[in-house]
């Protein structure tokens, strides 16, 4: 009887605890750190990362640095409170020191291993007038590597400061552009190039002290949103590895390659060991044992959503084999397990990222007293989870997680167990997670998340065209009621290849679209990312057909399925491709009562002629405007305008390049010429991406605000 009373009060208190959280708001995502780079002791027994403040009120984010113990522990700063925006962390070889960014320059300051903390003043080791970035020790820990943009005529840092000081000076602003890429994602070029720089870890602090590895007129490494280094040393610091794009028109061209570089010899030049494949080769990361070279690569020139591959170079004999050739999804990020006997890698999988292990000569897999034939992957951890870095000893697995309830955090887990549970799942990925139970490190937002209420994302399957099996998700408002029915925000991601899953985002967040009293419901069409390569590849020259198919059936299924569900009463929000798939919807239905067009493709010809990657274009529509003018006229919403009926909200960023803002003009001008309801929300001072905070929170405001106008009359 005791027991029966203490549970129904123990479930009164859940519900009243429950009921008294609120639904998520803008100013809590705003209060909410964000977690980025981490990097584990040598010892394996610290973890330092940064986490960005956001300021509302002074729109700007400020980066400062952290650590826990690997066991787990207190959170506390690991730099000083009157220090601003550090970043980029890294333990010298030994673990007495570190390096780190600040002022676009690197510092280096002794640690103390026992107590986690930074002892002495820090040293400043470059003085470079271009500035610094993404800094790593050589394995000796005598030299610093790190990037920096620079003319490539120029021999020196005095003759780049005195070019820069020059333009900055000059009363006439105008560039004469004489080859494509003129111009990159958010701005215009400055005709430099990034280089390699090694620099002593000691005293290298006049510009001149560091050595330009990459001179020449190529960026070394070529342009990234992220990810991983696209550099390494050699464990016996004799070479570097880094990746560039030699190839002439850049703009066309997705074939970057792998060079090596001898750090002994000053006369070296580099030298190209992936020249066979004519897609992308990137990501050199030396084996522990020095043997091998770890690269990611992709088959297809041209084509930058090709299968991500785990490919091994062997240093002796310049052999390449492919790991995952078996493996049908993208390899992510990757990290080498102290033995050099496997990797680790994450890679997108029906709406997660789960850790997988990758053996050098492949694995037993054990089924009960029988032993199957080896195979080159296996699951270790479920969930979506990025940058796997296991300890020295080999032990333990630090890694970040996300999920679409708590953003980038830094977890923890005993390979041991890891590894067992593998064992016993046989790659099932949703059993391993549940068996293997990681130790969350970092805690900077629990009292926001605490106090909020956010749903979880649920999946379901449903047959799309061509009778393909499709995944969607459902986020459900707080304070659901099975009972009642909810209008419908239907999420379209960008890409193409994208996809929605279980993970967290401040720009699209899709607890900030339920959190109003909305169910919302995310798609993953054809050309998504996680369900192999072709289901990928099945949206090549197809935008506005199979991927369009799927979106409207699962829709459908939606409400035939979910009582809850109102999809009579819903609007459409996309991005990039998802903005052209918005398009396409309004200009091919009217099912939807509104639309949210966000940096959408509208004129297929227009958006080639203006956008600055080609490659892209060229493979999505099979070539050019005037080698395949059908295929981009039966693709382009545009030529459909006529038959808009939808209200429609347009988004588009002065400094998109990708999507140029015209794209978003044309739409807005046919919207109002055919007197559709509409609005245009343009920022003058934003790309792809609506990055600053004061512009975030009126993206927010106006793209719920159109919404609620349109779906709660």
């Amino acid at each position: 009887m005791f027991r029966r009373i203490l549970f129904a009060l123990i479930v009164l208190f859940s519900c009243f605890a429950a009921a008294q959280k609120r639904p998520l708001t803008f100013d809590d995502m705003m209060q909410l750190k964000r977690i980025g780079d981490f990097t584990v002791s040598p010892d394996g027994h610290w973890v330092t990362f940064s986490a960005t403040d956001v300021s509302l009120a002074d729109n700007s984010r400020k980066t400062h640095l952290w650590i826990v113990p690997v066991a787990g522990g207190e959170n506390r700063r690991l730099t000083p409170a009157g220090a601003t925006n550090e970043d980029r962390l890294r333990f010298a070889p030994d673990g007495k020191r570190v390096l780190f960014i600040t002022g676009s320059q690197i510092w280096t300051q002794d640690f103390d291993v026992t107590a986690g903390v930074l002892t002495g003043a820090p040293r400043q080791a470059t003085n470079i007038s271009t500035e610094a970035d993404g800094a790593i020790w050589s394995p000796d820990g005598h030299s610093i590597l790190f990037i920096s943009g620079v003319y490539p005529e120029c021999n020196d840092d005095a003759c780049n400061k005195a070019k820069d000081q020059a333009a900055e000076k000059s009363k006439v602003k105008a560039q004469l552009f004489t080859r494509l890429l003129y111009r990159h994602w958010n701005a215009y070029g400055n005709r430099k190039r990034s280089h390699l720089f090694l620099v002593p870890a000691e005293g290298g602090v006049a510009g001149n002290a560091a050595r330009d590895l990459t001179p020449g007129d190529h960026d070394v490494p070529p342009f990234s949103l992220g990810g991983q280094d696209q550099y390494s040393i050699a464990p016996d610091s004799s070479e570097v590895a880094f990746t560039s794009n030699l190839d002439e028109v850049e703009a066309t061209s997705t074939n970057s390659d792998v060079f090596t570089l001898s750090l002994k010899d000053p006369a070296a030049k580099p030298r190209n060991l992936t020249a066979e494949n004519k897609g992308s080769d990137s990501t050199p990361m030396y084996s522990p044992d020095g043997k091998y070279l770890a690269i990611r690569s992709q088959f297809r020139a041209g084509y930058e959503s090709d299968r991500f591959r785990l490919r091994l170079i062997d240093r002796a004999s310049g052999k390449i084999s492919n790991l995952t050739e078996g493996f049908d999804r993208w390899v992510d990020s990757m990290s080498w397990a102290p033995d050099s006997k496997k990797l680790y890698i994450t890679a997108g999988n029906e709406g997660r990222s789960p850790i997988y292990e990758v053996y050098v000569e492949g694995v037993p897999v054990k089924i009960g007293g029988w032993i199957a034939p080896k195979v080159p992957v296996r699951v270790l951890v479920g969930g979506y989870n990025d940058s796997p870095t296991p300890t020295a000893d080999g032990k333990t697995i630090v890694f970040a997680r996300n999920s679409v309830r708590f953003p980038n955090e830094i977890f923890a887990v005993d390979l041991s167990r890891a590894i067992q549970a593998s064992d016993r799942t046989q790659m099932n990925e949703a059993l391993a997670a549940s068996e293997t139970i990681p130790t969350q490190l970092t805690n900077l937002n629990a009292a926001v998340l605490n106090a909020v209420s956010m749903q979880p994302v649920e999946p379901f399957w449903f047959t799309g065209s061509e009778n393909a099996k499709v995944q969607g998700f459902l986020l459900k408002p707080p304070n659901f009621d099975a009972t009642k029915k909810y209008p419908v925000k239907f999420l379209i991601h960008g890409g193409p290849q994208g996809a929605w899953g279980d993970d967290w985002s401040f720009r699209w967040n899709p607890n900030m679209f339920a959190s109003d009293g909305y169910l919302v419901v995310m798609v993953n069409p054809r050309g998504s990312t996680g369900y192999g390569q072709k289901f990928v590849d099945d949206i090549n020259g197809d935008w506005g057909g199979r991927a369009y198919q799927d979106l409207m059936l699962g829709l459908d299924y939606v409400g035939k399925t979910y009582a809850f569900a109102d999809t009579n009463n819903a609007c459409a929000l996309g991005a990039s491709y998802g903005g052209y798939a918005v398009n396409w919807i309004i200009t091919h239905n009217n099912r939807f009562k509104c639309a949210v067009s966000h940096d959408g493709m509208w004129n297929t010809d227009s958006a080639w002629g203006t956008t600055e990657e080609l490659w892209f274009n060229n493979w999505e529509f099979k070539g050019t405007p005037y080698t395949n003018r059908e295929l981009y006229r039966k693709w382009s919403p545009m030529l459909s305008g006529a038959n808009i009926k939808t209200p429609t909200l347009v988004v588009h960023g002065q400094l998109d390049y990708r999507l140029d803002v015209s794209e978003g003009f044309q739409l807005f001008t046919t919207l109002q010429t055919m007197k559709v309801p509409s609005k245009m929300l343009y920022f003058p001072d934003e790309g792809h991406w609506v990055l600053k905070p004061q512009n975030s929170q009126l993206w927010y405001k106006t793209v719920n605000g159109w919404v609620d106008t349109y779906l709660k009359k």
